[in-house]
């Protein structure tokens, strides 16, 4: 199955392949295949036969009673839910990250998650900010979905300007107001240029999920590890306290009630997408 998610506008494309692990899951979790975590978000099924390894919980005595074999409740995640993306295009989005900038990684990021989300049947969202917004997407669900996203997406690129993250915030609630799945993708790696994203920092609640995914430079590891030369240890002082500074922010999230993923540039779409359908099958979306 090529990925639905190629598109013209990234300069980097993600490989058809993240996908393809993705789509039985997805069906697993749709109801297709039985699935054994149930959370408050799922919704009852159809009854099937036990069968060894099935989850004892999730037993209809009654059914049992009457079928005079053990039956088993199956349930299927709740569609219907929202999933605002808001992808940062203010200076740290146009930062070096592997072979691309970090703003490309964002938009691969957010299209995979938009195509996983939109086959799930959840409503997707798009808003792409610095001090104002660049793109919006909202209200297109299905087929049209993606091609409305690669039309909005295309002509963006990363502004030299601080993001005004009460801005985007604000914005958001302009697109849904139901509970939500809200992802970030920015940088994460510095306290003083996450000061205001973190002051703007929205209220967890239970209804609404708040992940941050990042793009980072592997790079940046190599080099805390070399002690070659003194230049060495100069470069390995100053990677350590980048990825000291990033841990710091990732911790700050964690305390205001959101989730931190920090990685590389070709991991990140299917670490978020991977997050999105645990989510689901936990039944906190």
């Amino acid at each position: 199955m090529m990925c639905a998610v190629r598109c013209g506008c990234c300069r980097h494309s993600p490989p058809a392949s993240i996908c393809r692990p993705a789509w039985p899951r997805l069906r697993e979790l749709d109801g297709n295949t039985s699935i054994q975590v149930r959370g408050q978000g799922t919704e009852f099924d159809s009854l099937r036969e036990y069968v060894r390894g099935d989850d004892i919980r999730s037993i209809d005595w009654r059914a049992t009673a009457r079928a005079g074999t053990t039956m088993l409740r199956t349930w299927r995640p709740e569609r219907d839910r929202q999933v605002v993306i808001i992808v940062d295009t203010g200076r740290t989005s146009a930062a070096r990250v592997g072979d691309s900038t970090r703003l490309d990684a964002s938009l691969e990021a957010a299209l995979l998650l938009a195509a996983l989300a939109s086959r799930a049947g959840d409503h997707v969202h798009l808003l792409m900010y610095d001090r104002v917004t660049r793109a919006r997407v909202s209200g297109v669900d299905g087929a049209a979905l993606l091609p409305a996203l690669t039309d909005a997406m295309a002509p963006v690129h990363a502004r030299l300007v601080d993001t005004d993250w009460a801005g985007a915030f604000a914005a958001v609630r302009t697109l849904t107001t139901r509970p939500s799945l809200i992802v970030v993708l920015t940088a994460q790696d510095a306290a003083e240029s996450a000061r205001g994203f973190l002051g703007a920092f929205p209220d967890a609640s239970r209804a609404t999920t708040l992940l941050v995914g990042s793009a980072t430079d592997d790079s940046i590891v190599q080099l805390a590890r070399r002690r070659d030369s003194r230049i060495d240890v100069y470069l390995a002082a100053a990677a350590e306290q980048t990825i000291s500074d990033a841990q710091v922010v990732a911790d700050a999230v964690r305390r205001a009630g959101g989730e931190a993923i920090a990685t590389d540039p070709d991991s990140l779409p299917p670490r978020i997408a991977d997050r999105y359908l645990e989510l689901k099958a936990a039944g906190r979306l």
